[in-house]
């Protein structure tokens, strides 16, 4: 890597071609499976454990009529791009792996309001 020559990346002429690490933090997605289902159980430990209060999730509790017992699903995850340090502890947090951080990085936008995404909808 030191001995490497030097190279100059023509950004945004070279969109197709260029390499982003996998390890790179860009945005936080929701992963949905073939028919829109996540793996979000709403417990709200991403949200606790945010130090920028990002992510909002507000769930509801349903009653199985068969069995009674009680089950929290979740009906709005809220992320807000623009205040996000991309510190992954949220991420770490989850104990289902239902949220992650993909590669995008183009996130420009002229109001602040584009940047706060509603993850769970497909």
């Amino acid at each position: 890597i030191f001995f490497r020559k030097k190279t100059t990346e023509c950004y945004p002429e070279n969109r197709e071609t260029l390499v982003i690490a996998d390890r790179f933090r860009g945005t936080l997605t929701m992963p949905h499976d073939a028919e829109g289902n996540h793996k979000c159980i709403a417990c709200g430990l991403c949200e606790i454990a945010c130090p920028n209060g990002t992510i909002h999730v507000e769930s509801e509790t349903e009653v199985n009529e068969e069995t009674g017992k009680k089950k929290k699903v979740l009906t709005r995850y809220m992320y807000d791009h623009g205040s996000c340090m991309f510190c992954q502890m949220c991420v770490r947090a989850c104990p289902h792996d239902a949220i992650c951080f993909d590669n995008s990085f183009e996130h420009a936008v002229f109001t602040r309001e584009k940047l706060v995404k509603q993850l769970n909808k497909k």
